[in-house]
């Protein structure tokens, strides 16, 4: 393999700060870079959530693209972004956080080897986070059930 995975993704909103403070409260995500993408361009914010990988937010003032939501599979090229926890106990945390922020109904999806969980961050884009599922079983392999570990 040629690739080591996602640099970034790039998206759009209209209230940076807003956007910031969920990522940092709910993943423990940094804001790297906060300011003009070039002199007199957009404001720019790189949010770090992972070692290896950030969001690139571009804030374009009364942009209304999060106002007009579409179901899963009608967004267009990007639908959603997956994130990778850390480990177990970590996604555990986030989703305590992303619960108590009211961007979740907690609900753990076992896709075979992962769980997932689905969240709506402050622009309501769709997002979900992932983890190594710890009761994968190759011989038994389950798609699409709720997570007995999370109930």
């Amino acid at each position: 393999m040629l690739t080591a995975g996602i640099d970034h993704v790039a998206t759009i909103t209209k209230d940076s700060e807003r956007l910031q403070r969920f990522y940092v409260e709910n993943f423990g995500a940094s804001i790297e870079f906060d300011g003009p993408e070039f002199p007199g361009g957009p404001r720019m914010s790189i949010i770090n959530i992972g070692p290896d990988c950030e969001l690139n937010v571009f804030e374009i003032e009364g942009n209304a693209e999060a106002d007009n939501q579409t179901p899963m599979y009608g967004r267009g090229r990007i639908d959603h972004i997956g994130l990778l926890a850390a480990s177990l106990a970590e996604f555990s945390e986030i989703r305590e956080r992303l619960m108590a922020a009211g961007a979740t109904d907690g609900v753990v999806t076992v896709f075979g080897r992962k769980l997932s969980m689905f969240f709506r961050d402050p622009d309501r884009m769709e997002c979900e986070v992932l983890v190594a599922n710890p009761d994968f079983d190759p011989e038994n392999v389950t798609f699409g059930e709720p997570s007995a570990r999370f109930r």
